[in-house]
């Protein structure tokens, strides 16, 4: 029998006692060494089963410890629906309802369950003023002088070196600094398209990616997306050769919150060069992952140069500082050419905090903590939804990140339920902004990033009694 079908023999007859309840939340799986006697295979193959188990989030892993079974495998909730895929439907933006979602972003007393950004009790603070402090007593200009177009070469040099999900295959050369990774989204659709082009994203996709394509004169074509494995790469292959780019988030997608599986990168990557369809990857959530390790993006597997990999730490560190980065392989040059056109350069403080931050390790022990938190969250706030919302609402199984998705009975109108949820002080992110057509409009997504306290819980319980009351 062949390694391939003994590692998916493995995984099938632990899942069958998941499933069964022979093994449940929390209960310990056989070490890697006992479960390579057991079932008299490879160290690798059992590695293998095991991987498998966790990218369907039936088992997670705990460094030093092992493999447990995990919460998700008990779900109740049924995972989100797959919206068709649209090409004729007359589009409908939604620009009214995000100015209004964003108007709320400075409401101190609100639930802030609409906004992507994670809370302040989730940022190392202190941290960031000592390099902060560092950065100024360093500098003789005081952060006046312009910083070469291409951007902070200590920036450059320290991302590069921190980018080990990438094994070496970018070095600072390859990158440009960006104000943020939705700048470097704009900067990387201004170098490779023009107006008139068509731009493939997911459906759902983040609203502000919708509004850069549209402002750009840009079609934008929604590919149907499943909510564990991502980008329908079918429905893209019968679309692909009408397309001038893609634009994807591979890693814990916003809102679904999917982790792209490594064959359907692979598989992404093969088709954009067999086309020559650049792929702008936005992987600003990468480093958010629950599992044991951090998932490679698509630019791992790029050997043609077509992939332009996006980083920040708008998500992870200080939303504020305005600092990203983008990999754009062979079009460094048009992206350094409009860079310099829109905005000649980056400012030159936070670069260099950043890169003092990553210098020293703190970034690493920081992201550690922020994942425990986001992890603990994502458990109470699936818990919390599963105990409180009506039985037919369907809950998206995020790998990673701090977004939920939430499908609800299609009696539910979210753009009007936001208006009652705000005079209450609760707010959130309806469905409906995630897309050009009218749809998903008895969807939210759901902010987890923020600190759970009982005043979050119980407006989360409030929420859910305004949702039954529509049905």
């Amino acid at each position: 029998m062949s390694k391939d079908v003994l590692y998916l023999k493995i995984a099938k007859s632990v899942t069958e006692q998941i499933k069964s309840d022979t093994l449940q939340f929390g209960d310990r799986l056989p070490s890697l060494r006992s479960a390579q006697k057991l079932y008299n295979v490879s160290l690798n193959t059992v590695k293998q089963a095991y991987m498998e188990l966790e990218s369907r989030s039936l088992v997670e892993s705990r460094p030093k410890y092992g493999y447990f079974v995990s919460q998700t495998s008990q779900r109740k909730l049924a995972l989100p629906s797959v919206a068709p895929m649209k090409l004729a439907e007359r589009e409908n933006t939604a620009e009214v309802l995000i100015d209004k979602v964003f108007g709320t972003i400075d409401g101190t007393d609100v639930t802030q369950f609409a906004l992507g950004i994670p809370g302040k009790s989730f940022l190392p603070l202190a941290k960031l003023k000592k390099s902060m402090i560092n950065v100024i007593n360093r500098k003789a200009d005081s952060g006046t002088d312009y910083e070469p177009v291409q951007g902070n070469e200590y920036l450059r040099r320290e991302s590069a070196k921190w980018a080990l999900v990438l094994e070496g295959k970018i070095s600072e050369d390859d990158l440009v600094i960006t104000s943020g990774a939705m700048n470097a989204v704009y900067t990387c659709l201004m170098a490779v398209t023009k107006p008139g082009d068509s731009v493939a994203v997911e459906s759902p996709v983040y609203f502000g990616v919708l509004q850069a394509i549209k402002q750009l004169g840009l079609k934008v074509v929604e590919i149907p997306t499943h909510p564990i494995y991502g980008v329908d790469l079918d429905a893209l292959k019968k679309v692909i050769p009408t397309l001038s780019a893609c634009c994807f988030v591979t890693n814990f997608n916003n809102p679904l919150g999917f982790q792209m599986p490594d064959e359907n990168k692979k598989e992404l990557v093969r088709m954009i060069t067999e086309y020559n369809v650049p792929l702008i990857e936005d992987d600003i959530y990468g480093n958010l992952y629950f599992g044991a390790e951090r998932p490679k993006p698509c630019k791992f597997y790029d050997e043609a140069g077509l992939v332009m990999w996006i980083g920040s730490v708008s998500k992870t560190l200080a939303p504020g500082y305005r600092v990203g980065w983008v990999a754009p392989g062979q079009f460094k040059e048009q992206v350094i050419r409009q860079k310099l056109v829109q905005t000649v350069c980056s400012p030159s403080i936070y670069p260099d905090v950043i890169a003092d931050f990553l210098e020293h390790g703190r970034y690493d022990h920081h992201l550690r903590t922020f994942r425990k938190k986001l992890y603990a969250n994502y458990l109470q706030i699936q818990k919390s939804v599963t105990e409180y919302f009506p039985d037919n609402t369907k809950i998206s199984e995020p790998k990673g990140g701090f977004m939920l998705w939430l499908e609800l009975d299609k009696k539910i109108c979210t753009e009007d339920l936001f208006d009652e949820a705000m005079s209450q002080k609760i707010n959130f992110a309806p469905g409906r902004m995630f897309s050009q057509y009218n749809q998903y409009q008895n969807c939210m997504r759901l902010n987890y990033a923020l600190e759970w306290t009982d005043r979050v819980e119980s407006d989360l319980e409030k929420l859910s009694k305004m949702v039954k009351k529509r049905i």
